[in-house]
C-alpha cells in the first residue's frame, strides 16, 4: 500500500474504530467481542482500500464489514455452547432493586432480539444508516429492512415497557 493511502486509511481507521465497536456491541451484547468484530471489519476494509469508493462507499461498506464478523462468530461452535438452556425470548427483564442502568437495560433487550432484528435496529437507529444503506450493508430488500425493523421495535416496545422499570 502506497504511503498516502496508508496515511489515509490510518486516519478512517483512527476516527471510526470506536463509532464500528459501538454498534458491535449493541448487535453482540459484548465488549471483547465487539472490539474483535471491529478488529476485523477493519482488516477486511484495509485489504480492500484500494478499491472502495472513498467518496460514498467507505462507511456502507465497514458496516457490511462489522455485520459480517459479527454475525459470523455468533455461528461459530463456540459461541454457541456458551448459551444458555433459557429462550432468550421468553425470559423476562427485569430490574426489582431499579439499578440496572438505562443502557444496560437497553442493551439487554436488544440481546432478546433475532439477529436480524437486532442488525436492522441497530444500522438505522444507532450507526444512522439509510434504508437503503441498510439493506445494501444486510444484502436484502428495503422492505426486508423495514418489516424486521418494524417487528424488532415492536418487541422492545413490549420489553421496554415493564411495570416494574416505569414505576421508577
Amino acid at each position: 500500500m502506497k504511503a498516502s493511502d496508508e496515511a489515509e486509511f490510518t486516519e478512517f481507521a483512527a476516527s471510526t474504530i470506536r463509532r464500528l465497536r459501538s454498534t458491535a456491541y449493541l448487535m453482540c451484547g459484548d465488549w471483547h467481542r465487539a472490539e474483535d468484530a471491529a478488529q476485523d471489519a477493519l482488516v477486511k476494509v484495509y485489504r480492500r482500500w484500494h478499491r472502495i469508493d472513498r467518496t460514498q462507499g467507505l462507511n456502507g461498506y465497514a458496516h457490511k464489514c462489522l455485520v459480517t464478523a459479527v454475525l459470523d462468530q455468533a455461528r461459530r461452535p463456540w459461541r454457541r455452547e456458551h448459551l444458555g438452556d433459557t429462550d432468550e425470548h421468553d425470559t423476562p427483564l427485569l430490574d426489582p432493586a431499579g439499578t440496572i442502568d438505562d443502557r444496560l437495560f437497553v442493551v439487554q433487550a436488544l440481546a432478546a432480539l433475532p439477529p436480524s432484528q437486532r442488525a436492522c435496529v441497530v444500522l438505522r437507529h444507532y450507526a444512522d444508516l439509510s434504508l437503503e444503506q441498510t439493506a445494501d450493508v444486510l444484502g436484502i430488500g428495503t422492505g426486508g429492512v423495514k418489516s424486521q425493523t418494524s417487528r424488532a421495535l415492536a418487541r422492545l416496545r413490549e420489553l421496554l415497557d415493564h411495570p416494574e422499570r416505569s414505576a421508577t
